[in-house]
């Protein structure tokens, strides 16, 4: 059974055991897995900076966000998607935190307002900006993801980065004053066209691509005829439950809304 892991602020200032090293091309591996000894990550002489993150059981996890992904004997590095499928989920879900701390740590070096230097507090995970006294924490970006049916059929769609004949529901970011549902209701009619009612809130699920909040939600098809908003959607269209396409990682929101919905039909 997988050790639980549990995210925190941990003083980086404390002796550093175990570490996650992470750069700009993902993660560092190894034959013997993720976590390294900090002494042995410290000889490699990384322009880094070093963040407690939490702990994987009993064990005190820390993070070295470095600029390099230079050649390691031994290791290569690797992007989080690819690791999401191999892992288990208190790893992945460790490793979803580490990342989105990497990102954070490399986007706030410097002030947004003034463009000095901040500094990292010993107290909070923030970067702190004395002469605009402003602090900076790690992105959090929400956003809306909704399965729309009809019936035993689900409106499935693709952007045109995914992998060949991968299809997933419909998603984006929440605009500033909107509720969820009015983000749902203006997303799915930019996108595909169609308008949609019984907005039902349904779970949510951190997702690090490279900060995103998903707020999942199911929907019912009310009105219109599909209308592609072609810059971002490439195909959409109805699926029966019995005959769907290809769907994302059984790690993801998307699939999870999915899955529900064929068990509710089924019963």
């Amino acid at each position: 059974m997988p050790q639980l892991w549990k995210s925190a602020f941990v003083s980086s200032e404390k002796p550093i055991g175990r570490v996650l090293v992470h750069g700009p091309a993902g993660f560092l591996v190894s034959a013997e897995g993720l976590l390294f000894n900090y002494e042995w990550v410290n000889a490699l002489q990384f322009e880094s900076e070093a963040h407690g993150i939490g702990f994987l059981g009993d064990e005190s996890v820390h993070l070295v966000a470095t600029d390099s992904s230079t050649p390691v004997p031994g290791c290569t590095w690797q992007s989080l998607r690819p690791l999401m499928l191999e892992l288990d989920l208190e790893t992945f879900r460790m490793l979803g935190y580490a990342a989105q701390i990497a990102t954070w740590s490399r986007q706030h070096r410097f002030c947004g307002a003034c463009g000095l230097s901040t500094k990292r507090l010993s107290d909070e995970r923030a970067s702190y900006c004395a002469p605009c006294d402003l602090r900076y924490y790690p992105r959090n970006s929400p956003c809306m993801i909704v399965l729309i049916t009809h019936g035993d059929e689900v409106l499935l769609a693709r952007s045109p980065g995914f992998p060949p004949g991968l299809y997933s529901t419909l998603a984006g970011f929440v605009e500033p004053g909107e509720s969820m549902e009015e983000c749902v209701i203006r997303e799915v009619r930019e996108e595909v066209g169609i308008e949609v009612t019984n907005i039902q809130y349904i779970t949510s699920q951190s997702w690090p691509y490279p900060h995103s909040m998903m707020i999942g939600f199911h929907a019912e098809y009310a009105s219109g005829d599909i209308v592609l908003e072609e810059r971002e959607i490439e195909d959409a269209r109805w699926f029966h439950l019995d005959e769907l396409p290809t769907l994302s990682s059984q790690r993801s929101i998307s699939r999870y809304l999915i899955e529900l919905y064929r068990t509710r039909r089924s019963l």
